[in-house]
């Protein structure tokens, strides 16, 4: 054993490093469902930066030190509250904020967001099936992106008034009628943020041929 460790004390070496990396600096995250869409769509593989909000240690929730501070709009990866499973949302509630949903829009601090339709779309629901998707533009401060709503799904449509308090965020899916969000599990504390997704890396056809989808290949979110 002694002399298998000094024979590859290099790739030991590379490996440790590169976990360390990956669990403290920049990491990657494959998108596993439709939850984001249609900002992000299944096969997807997006990069995420660990040291956009905190220096932690690393395998741990420790923070060491804050770095940046997370932003309404914010796309970003995290352990889930109720169960510790990563997942990726989007910050819509920062700490301090009042925030509520009536009938499926967002209201913050008093003020609605705006909404713009877009268009109309056909999305896949997973087991060969589809269903119309309502696409808008949600604006708030002066922050926009583009959600969907998908007609005849039983999702939690009203919420709040609550205030944010201080190191949590409210996190929402793009796809508002097709995500298990802080509506569900409730706030996210700061300490279970992971990193900003920040960029699409790769990204195939999960659900189809399995072809490379180069025309999201580096494409930055928003």
């Amino acid at each position: 054993m002694k002399n298998w460790i000094c024979r590859n004390r290099g790739l030991i070496a590379f490996v440790l490093f590169f976990g360390l990396f990956r669990t403290s600096v920049a990491d990657w995250n494959p998108i596993p469902s439709g939850s984001m869409r249609p900002n992000l769509l299944e096969g997807d593989v997006v990069f995420v930066n660990r040291l956009a909000f905190d220096l932690k240690i690393p395998l741990s929730d420790l923070i060491v030190a804050r770095v940046g501070e997370p932003g309404r709009g914010d796309i970003v990866t995290f352990s889930s509250p109720s169960n510790g499973t990563r997942l990726i949302k989007r910050i819509v509630a920062l700490p301090g904020d009042t925030v509520e949903m009536r009938n499926k829009l967002v209201i913050i601090n008093g003020q609605q967001a705006q909404y713009i339709p877009q268009d109309t779309v056909q999305e896949p629901l997973g087991n060969g099936a589809k269903i119309n998707a309502f696409r808008v533009s949600e604006r708030t401060d002066r922050e926009q992106h583009r959600i969907q709503w998908m007609p005849g799904f039983t999702t939690r449509d009203n919420f709040g008034p609550l205030v944010v308090p201080a190191d949590h965020f409210l996190m929402l899916g793009d796809n508002r009628d097709n995500s298990a969000d802080s509506r569900y599990f409730g706030l996210v504390p700061r300490h279970l943020l992971i990193g900003r997704a920040e960029r699409i890396l790769v990204s195939a056809d999960i659900q189809g041929n399995w072809l490379p989808r180069f025309d999201r290949f580096g494409q930055r979110l928003n």
